[in-house]
């Protein structure tokens, strides 16, 4: 009698064990939680910055067609898309929006004061009105950063400069008319007075401009070419720097994958472990807790990646302190 007690009391304790993280955080059993996915391009999910976005879900216990849908929505590099694709996720009651840049991130604040929305990739937040402190974002905001700080700009513009020591002027495609086009600008121009390199301004508002703009560099021709972190750039990244290695241009982004399209190298921080550390946000948020008292998250890892075939393509010899240091090298 004493045994069968005690086995009871085991198999009624172990269910109840199994059942006290779900009441401590306030995460319903068997509930299906819908979140909205808004990004600028399409192919995410492919890639491995979608995946290290699964992974950080799973992490904290959700599994995509289990216990979780994603509905997912790309603005395509139209940035005026990204109003009516959160109004689609705010209609469909998701009970969280992840956002990755700055526009999406604008859209859905702007949509909802309610609805919790965990931010990635997104260039000074405080400026932009976005959260009001990062320590204890105060909103329905939270997420994290994408750190384009003036020494994360300015190392970039030297490792460009130690990539192709020739390079003394510069040109910059930007979007002059988004509200962190002109902070990234000013970046920019300090950087390049300190390292003696005259900068062009070359604006891009749209994607059909893109053709054009190369076409118009003709005889004046820059030494170098340095993308901006803007949304438009990154969704025609393949066409960019398919132009720019016909000019016979080296280029230096924030972005891996800008790299592995063909540009020359990139310098910021880990994409995939920002899309990871996000995921990880939304199991918090949806097991009860607050964007509000969620501090906006700093990234702690960078790389380096230099893509050696396009150097041979364009005749560079990349020095060999540089290609040591490189986190990757494409061969």
């Amino acid at each position: 009698m004493f045994d069968m007690r005690r086995r009871e009391f085991i198999a009624l304790l172990g269910g109840a064990v199994g059942t006290w993280p779900l009441a401590a955080t306030g995460q319903q059993a068997g509930k299906v939680y819908r979140i909205g996915f808004l990004a600028n391009d399409p192919t995410i999910p492919a890639q491995p910055a979608g995946q290290a976005f699964l992974d950080g879900l799973r992490e904290s216990g959700f599994i995509e067609g289990n216990n979780i849908i994603i509905e997912r929505r790309f603005a395509e590099g139209r940035l005026d898309r990204y109003a009516d694709l959160v109004a689609e996720l705010v209609q469909l009651r998701v009970d969280a929006i992840v956002t990755s840049a700055n526009e999406a991130t604008l859209a859905a604040k702007h949509a909802s004061t309610k609805i919790p929305i965990v931010m990635m990739n997104v260039a000074d937040p405080l400026a932009q009105g976005i959260v009001s402190r990062l320590a204890r974002p105060g909103g329905n905001v939270t997420g994290l950063v994408q750190d384009d700080s003036a020494e994360i700009t300015a190392k970039r513009m030297q490792l460009l400069k130690d990539a192709v020591p020739r390079s003394i002027r510069v040109a910059v495609l930007l979007n002059p008319d988004l509200r962190y086009g002109q902070a990234q600008l000013q970046q920019l121009e300090l950087a390049a007075r300190s390292l003696n390199v005259t900068l062009r301004r070359l604006e891009m508002r749209r994607a059909n401009e893109i053709e054009s703009i190369f076409a118009a560099i003709g005889e004046n021709r820059p030494d170098a070419l340095f993308l901006t972190n803007t949304e438009l750039i990154f969704v025609n990244r393949r066409l960019i720097v398919e132009l720019a290695a016909k000019n016979r241009l080296p280029t230096v982004s924030n972005l891996r994958e800008i790299t592995e399209a063909g540009g020359l190298m990139s310098y910021g921080s880990v994409r995939s472990e920002a899309f990871r550390r996000a995921a990880i946000y939304v199991g918090k948020i949806l097991k009860g807790a607050k964007p509000a008292d969620l501090p906006v998250e700093q990234p702690t890892k960078y790389e380096l990646v230099i893509n050696l075939k396009t150097a041979r393509l364009l005749d560079l010899a990349i020095p060999r302190d540089l290609l040591l240091v490189a986190d990757e090298v494409i061969e």
